[in-house]
């Protein structure tokens, strides 16, 4: 195949990208860790579809038109900078869970189309990911590469972010890594809402440059 090493460049360096600390995986973290694995991959289906979303809009030029335009870009990083900081404020609020029976998890946990939608908004507002697919369709990319083998990049990049961060909930709801969080976990889960708010700060001094 003539484009199978601009293929298998842009699964390397989409993958590594994943793999690097950011608001995605702080959140699967969190759902993960506070409510169960279920919530963390339904976490990881939202994720996924924000990468679609990202690479729809890179496919058809828009991404280039929202890195060119201050306004665009302002909203969609301060929009992104709110959510991740609501998200931060409701760990930091959370209460200490007293009673721990299977009964009150399912009860706590989130709902699936909840755990969807905030593994979908963290992604499609986060302005970083935006620049880096715009980076991606035009640094990595061939312009002249045909439409459906850009398209086949796009839905690699998709299932590869399901794979990583389902694996990443799976991993960290084993009995024994869940066990050991339960001790601590109205801690942790403010140490979450710090980082999230944290990196919410981040996203909202973040530049188009």
């Amino acid at each position: 195949m003539p484009y199978l090493a601009e293929f298998i460049t842009v699964a390397i360096v989409h993958f590594l990208a994943i793999m690097s600390p950011g608001p995605d995986f702080a959140m699967i973290t969190r759902n993960s860790l506070v409510y169960s694995k279920s919530t963390g991959i339904y976490s990881s289906i939202g994720l996924a579809i924000g990468i679609l979303l990202h690479v729809s809009y890179s496919l058809i030029g828009i991404g280039f038109i929202i890195s060119k335009s201050i306004v665009l870009f302002s909203i969609i990083k301060f929009l992104g900078a709110a959510y991740l900081i609501y998200i931060g404020y409701k760990s930091l609020k959370a209460k200490p869970n007293k009673i721990n029976s299977e009964k009150l998890k399912e009860s706590i946990d989130l709902k699936r189309n909840e755990a969807i939608k905030m593994g979908f908004l963290t992604n499609a507002l986060n302005p970083k990911v935006t620049l880096f697919f715009l980076s991606l369709f035009t640094q990595i990319i061939n312009p002249e590469t045909p439409f459906i083998i850009q398209a086949l990049c796009g839905i690699e990049m998709s299932f590869m972010t399901f794979v990583w961060f389902s694996f990443v909930a799976t991993v960290l709801s084993y009995k024994t890594i869940k066990s050991k969080f339960s001790l601590f976990q109205h801690h942790f889960e403010k140490i979450f809402g710090v980082i999230l708010i944290a990196l919410g700060i981040k996203v909202a001094m973040s530049s188009s440059k």
